[in-house]
């Protein structure tokens, strides 16, 4: 067997991608902004190139930011100043700011036109674009948490290489059996620069971040301080070290630190960093709660916000052609996100032979069933409200407050930036 490449990915009989759609009449140039370029540049290019030959009326120029949160203020601004793309590819956390400014357009016109379930598009990977009570973007790649971890350090510590712990407290019995044996770290959560993975651990107790009312915020109680808490037992039982989102991957790559609990955003990262250097394995998150434990579903959607009738047009047909089954396969195999096209998951001319050969993106996919949207606090304060969240998580990685008093002032930062209640 041939390993599914990008090669061959942009090699994909036209036949089994998208219905013909009508060229555009004389040459249309739209602007596409994504954020990650780190992450997505190789995926992008190569739907480029793709579209580029089904569709050579559009031409297309790129805007990318470095990080979903960056990318956010950038639309912002420039929506300020009337400069916006015709395309933005946005964090499923933000889609809910854009619906209330106004700026995301309603798709659910251009998919009754064309028809969501014959194009692979099912209600639950529709849902993930919902926000404000309009299909505000079209999922483009999803991602949960899984854990990245080092074979050969596992066996080295006497560990098993084939089984990684299920439960936090196993994990810390695992770490610290690494720090004794061997001359690495033993694991790393990222908590990142945003809430998501804050998000993953209150999910996992069973939690949510505010009350189904939006009255007032819900991560305050039980679930939210036992989230805390873990994290605070992170550090003094695990010995987690302070690395950072991009130390720890580094530390991770180069054999320093023998497990990392991250994105599936950066499998494709990882994997070529590695290289022959260990045994990279994945694996699923460690269990919470495994009745109530729930994880958030990170990842971009495509929104449209062209008021150009061609430069609309255009857009929603790169953006169909990015998400559909052709766009979603190349999409995959240049980075590790879970597919957000049915067809491309089912259809065993696109993935499943990918998925055969290269188990390590198996992880992911595998959650799925546990995967809940990735909650969006009202209000223009979205990103403010992250920052606060980080703040005091880190708070805690630097053993500077205990978990009762992150959340107290977390929990205060918070409502301050929510939007009042009349």
């Amino acid at each position: 067997m041939t390993t599914l490449t990008r090669r061959t990915a942009l090699a994909l009989p036209a036949a089994l991608a998208l219905p013909a759609i009508p060229r555009a009449q004389g040459a249309v140039e739209i602007t596409v902004h994504y954020a990650q370029p780190h992450i997505f540049k190789a995926s992008f290019d190569a739907i480029i190139e793709a579209f580029a030959r089904r569709e050579p009326g559009i031409r297309i120029t790129t805007v990318t930011s470095p990080n979903y949160e960056e990318g956010a203020q950038l639309i912002l601004r420039q929506a300020a100043t009337n400069q916006l793309p015709d395309l933005s590819y946005q964090g499923f956390n933000r889609l809910r700011l854009f619906t209330e400014r106004r700026i995301a357009q309603d798709l659910a016109p251009f998919l009754a036109r064309e028809g969501a379930a014959e194009a692979g598009y099912t209600p639950a990977i529709l849902g993930l674009g919902v926000a404000g009570g309009i299909q505000a973007g079209l999922p483009y790649a999803a991602s949960n948490p899984i854990t990245y971890y080092n074979a050969d350090l596992a066996r080295r510590a006497g560990q098993d290489a084939d089984a990684f712990p299920s439960s936090w407290d196993a994990v810390f019995a695992w770490g610290r059996a690494v720090r004794e044996r061997t001359e690495a770290d033993g694991f790393y959560l990222n908590v990142g620069g945003d809430d998501w993975m804050f998000q993953a651990l209150v999910f996992g107790h069973g939690g949510r971040m505010m009350r189904e009312d939006e009255s007032d915020i819900a991560f305050d109680g039980p679930e939210g301080l036992a989230a805390l808490t873990l994290l605070d037992r992170m550090v003094k039982e695990g010995g987690m070290p302070n690395l950072g989102m991009t130390g720890s991957q580094q530390a991770f790559v180069a054999g320093r630190l023998a497990a990392t609990m991250r994105s599936t955003a950066v499998l494709r990262n990882i994997i070529q960093s590695v290289g022959r250097n260990f045994e990279l394995r994945t694996t699923a998150m460690p269990v919470i709660n495994a009745e109530r434990g729930r994880l958030p579903t990170g990842g971009a959607a495509g929104m449209i916000t062209a008021r150009d009738e061609a430069k609309r047009e255009a857009a929603w047909k790169f953006l169909r052609f990015s998400t559909s089954a052709e766009g979603t396969a190349i999409m995959v195999i240049n980075t590790g996100y879970v597919p957000c096209n049915q067809i491309a998951i089912d259809d065993p001319r696109w993935l499943a032979e990918f998925y055969r050969e290269n188990p390590l993106f198996l992880a992911a996919t595998r959650q799925l069933p546990i995967s809940v949207p990735w909650f969006a606090f009202p209000g223009p304060n979205g990103v403010r409200i992250t920052q606060a969240i980080v703040n005091n998580q880190q708070r805690i990685l630097e053993q500077r407050a205990t978990p009762a008093e992150a959340l107290r002032d977390m929990a205060a930062e918070v409502r301050r930036l929510l939007p009042r209640r009349s």
